[in-house]
């Protein structure tokens, strides 16, 4: 089998996280138990390029059970879990081409070994598998059924193709699942970002003023998690009406110009490029730290940082000091990419396991039925999201409400008034 990691010596302990997410994904294992007999994806090869993490493994697995065949690479290349890379290879016999720590030629490498095997549907985060085989691979895409796109940057890229004619399979928006965004990217990036961004640095966040580059799904979380860690959250935003609500939730808002001068912490959560920049760098006070929760790393202008510092030197993990030529000093976190990645694990197993949910359920869907799709991005079904809801719900032993008969009439008719 070819693979490529970083060292297969990691096994043991990239299984016994594995074991600790799976305990902590119910959905996946009833998921795994439904599918483990008539075996839905036999004979089905999946590319994916999605971070490689515990949580990513038990998804790899759960396909596994269902019959598929895969090759996996990671989707940023500071994002890769070295023992659970080594233990896909070794426990479970699946070529994985990731390591922590890929240059850019390596990363698109790791793509190259995945188009490789030729495979049948696309799992995607970001969208650089989708566009590696738009680009390069277009003999590929007669065999292709359809794909998956797990982040809203990707989505982004594959809406933009997509009205542009230039997507040539049908993609399901995973991402845009109310089971996924509302979790996953609210409370799991909440959480993970700021996680990372204090194994980088230890500092208290009580006190600090923190300042959020977007107020989407993402930066809604981040703010509120920030809050909650006593910090005074201030918002910058370019939509008029994420800016409102961000107000109305009880945050500052300011245009990043002014916010600069006072903040102690900058997270960017916009998925747009050159969020802060040289103007932006200048006005800052000495210690400003730095991080980005979007998937590319775009959003902090490095090119700028390195223009006006004296000098760079890695002051503690993931975290780099520019001593710049006026004398300040700004931190950047894990070299501005995707912190809760880059500096910590990820979001939690339990909000992964309803986005994975998500996953798996859309590639059957798509195994059975992507030759009848034309070419597009797809939302998931909401009758699906609401599956994936209420078994997380009945994992948790939690019980809801009912309809009984004459409540569904009234909510289905109109003749009823005062």
């Amino acid at each position: 089998m070819k693979f490529k990691i970083k060292d297969k010596s990691l096994a043991e302990n990239g299984k016994l996280k594995i074991e600790w997410a799976k305990s902590r994904m119910p959905v996946l294992k009833y998921l795994q138990e439904f599918c483990k007999d008539d075996k839905p994806l036999s004979g089905v090869k999946i590319g994916g390029c999605l971070h490689v993490t515990k949580e990513t493994a038990v998804l790899i697995d759960t396909f596994k059970r269902a019959g598929a065949e895969m090759a996996w690479s990671g989707c940023n290349p500071l994002s890769t879990q070295d023992d659970v890379a080594a233990s896909l290879v070794v426990d479970h016999n699946i070529p994985v081409f990731a390591w922590r720590g890929q240059n850019k030629n390596e990363y698109y490498e790791c793509i190259e070994n995945v188009l490789e095997t030729i495979p049948d549907l696309t799992l995607d985060d970001g969208a650089d598998l989708v566009l590696a085989i738009h680009d390069k691979h277009t003999d590929l895409i007669k065999n292709i059924v359809g794909g998956t796109e797990e982040t809203t940057t990707g989505v982004h890229r594959l809406r933009s193709m997509a009205q542009q004619g230039k997507l040539k399979y049908p993609i399901i928006a995973v991402n845009d699942a109310e089971t996924k965004w509302e979790f996953d990217n609210v409370y799991g990036t909440g959480q993970s970002a700021l996680d990372g961004i204090i194994r980088a640095t230890n500092v208290l966040l009580a006190g600090k003023e923190v300042v959020v580059s977007g107020y989407g799904h993402v930066g809604g979380g981040i703010a509120s998690r920030a809050r909650g860690m006593g910090a005074n959250v201030i918002v910058s935003e370019i939509d008029p009406i994420k800016a409102l609500k961000a107000k109305m939730d009880g945050f500052q808002v300011l245009p990043m110009k002014k916010a600069a001068e006072v903040g102690d912490l900058f997270i960017t959560a916009t998925g747009c490029n050159d969020v802060i920049t040289e103007e932006h760098f200048r006005k800052m006070k000495d210690g400003a730290i730095l991080a980005n929760a979007g998937h590319f790393d775009v959003e902090i202008s490095v090119s700028g940082l390195e223009k006006i510092k004296k000098s760079v030197k890695e002051i503690r993990p993931n975290n780099r000091e520019y001593l710049l030529d006026d004398g300040k000093r700004i931190y950047l976190i894990a070299e501005g990419r995707l912190v809760n990645l880059a500096a910590a694990e990820g979001h939690p197993s339990e909000v992964m396991d309803m986005s994975f949910a998500n996953q798996f359920l859309s590639v059957l869907h798509l195994s059975e039925n992507g030759r009848k799709l034309k070419p597009g991005v797809y939302d998931v079904p909401k009758e699906q999201d609401e599956k994936v809801a209420r078994i997380k719900l009945e994992t948790m032993g939690i019980e809801t409400d009912k309809l009984n008969k004459d409540q569904f009439n009234y909510l289905k008719g109109f003749s009823m008034g005062t």
